[in-house]
């Protein structure tokens, strides 16, 4: 594992000249810092994030804008926090070279699971407990929110929300198409069929974003039992029949995408579901915000199902890291703060649509009618599970993964060679 994380750190530093210079960028400030982060008397700090907030229509991203305006605010000449953006696909290579060119931003956004990994196992990332103990790790629903960003015992990351993956849907093309709410595959491809005889396209999704396809994979795979504990050990292989079947599934389903899925980006996919061009969306609630922030007349018609043919749900949670080199580390956690207060948290809830992770009070009819959708499918469920790229061994793993989905789906890899080739991957790699 630490050799796979060195030799990712390496390579970023190739091309890590490129970004040399960016911990100041995405913010202002009218002086030049000093090399302890502080300029005038103000510590600055570094915060980086996957999406533009000067550009952003997403609701959840506008609301962690207001979070940045609001500890700016309150802290002004005493701390400042400067943001470093860029977009989801190009994130972590971006970070990973900032970190390898000794410019880790000061606080950053992960995902839990691997990608945590990479940054708690070589230190990188900077454990919170001493921060977490003065009363805020008390204002959290419980404990069990810190499972995925505790390692031996310490907590290296905070979340923000909880999300879940699940299939929107326009409820007047469903109507007028006669289809009802699939709850099994066979009638998942029934309702497809039918939204496309009745002149709509089924489904839009980002095929060339390989985490949108392999989620969908990750769900196909659930169904047809396959357990990547046993997977990872070696007592079960993915040449069992449970991935070629997926796999078989996905491509089944993928007649009904829409005809640019390869193409497409994930925020073209979404752009499909709102402008009401596709009548399905398979992404997660997460989406809530950026459906609604784009277009909010469309959220009378969006309703929301659960994943056809499963009994759990991927979950997952946005987290936020401090860099174990950051000059300010009382100015971190402060801000890091802002993102679960009662402020940050009631907007999670009432205008972003996501799950609260604190026990905040919020007012459940201001929220979007999307959020009471989901948390009845959360009610309902059965348990949760982790995307599959972010529940393999490592980051790689993952990644092989989310291009072999990409490639059954483009035809340049069968079922059949795809399990194989997953198989072989874990052999060489992961056992």
């Amino acid at each position: 594992m630490k050799k796979k994380l060195i030799a990712t750190l390496m390579s970023a530093m190739m091309i890590a000249s490129v970004f040399t210079g960016c911990g100041a960028s995405g913010g202002s400030s009218d002086s030049a810092s000093s090399s302890d982060g502080s300029a005038d008397g103000v510590q600055e700090i570094t915060w980086m994030f996957w999406d533009d907030l000067d550009a952003t229509q997403d609701l959840i991203s506008l609301g962690y804008k207001e979070n940045v305006e609001r500890f700016n605010k309150d802290y002004e000449g005493q701390y400042h926090v400067n943001v470093v953006t860029t977009n989801l696909e190009e994130y972590y290579d971006k970070l990973n070279a900032l970190v390898a060119a000794g410019e880790t931003p000061d606080v950053f956004i992960v995902s839990p699971g691997p990608q945590l990994t990479d940054y708690v196992a070589p230190g990188i990332a900077a454990p919170l407990d001493d921060y977490l103990a003065d009363g805020w790790k008390d204002t959290f629903t419980s404990d069990a929110v810190f499972t995925q960003q505790t390692y031996d015992g310490k907590i290296y990351a905070v979340p923000l929300n909880t999300a879940a993956a699940c299939c929107f849907y326009n409820t007047e093309m469903f109507e007028k198409a006669g289809v009802e709410v699939p709850t099994n595959w066979d009638e998942m491809l029934d309702a497809c069929d039918k939204l496309q005889s009745a002149g709509f396209t089924p489904i839009t999704i980002s095929a060339g974003t390989a985490w949108c396809l392999s989620m969908v994979a990750g769900y196909l795979c659930e169904a047809e039992g396959v357990d990547l504990s046993k997977l990872a050990d070696g007592s079960a292989s993915w040449e069992d029949g449970k991935l070629e079947a997926a796999a078989t599934k996905l491509l089944d389903l993928s007649k009904y995408f829409q005809p640019t899925a390869a193409g497409d980006t994930n925020d073209v996919a979404t752009a499909n579901f709102y402008n009401e061009e596709a009548a399905i969306l398979i992404q997660g609630s997460w989406a809530i915000g950026q459906i609604n922030g784009e277009n909010p007349e469309f959220e009378s018609k969006c309703g929301v199902f659960q994943f056809p043919g499963v009994q759990r749900l991927i979950a997952k949670s946005d987290s936020l890291c401090m860099s174990s080199s950051t000059k300010s580390p009382e100015a971190c956690a402060a801000f890091m703060k802002y993102f679960t207060d009662d402020t940050a948290q009631k907007y999670t809830a009432e205008v972003g649509g996501k799950i609260p992770v604190t026990k905040v009070e919020y007012d459940a009819s201001a929220a979007p009618a999307q959020l009471a959708y989901v948390m009845d499918i959360f009610e309902n469920a059965k348990g949760t599970f982790g995307f599959y790229n972010e529940s393999m061994p490592t980051t790689e793993t993952g990644s092989h993964f989310d291009d072999t989905m990409v490639s059954v789906f483009l035809g340049d890899m069968t079922p059949a060679e795809a399990a194989t080739d997953m198989e072989e991957f874990y052999q060489a790699n992961c056992r």
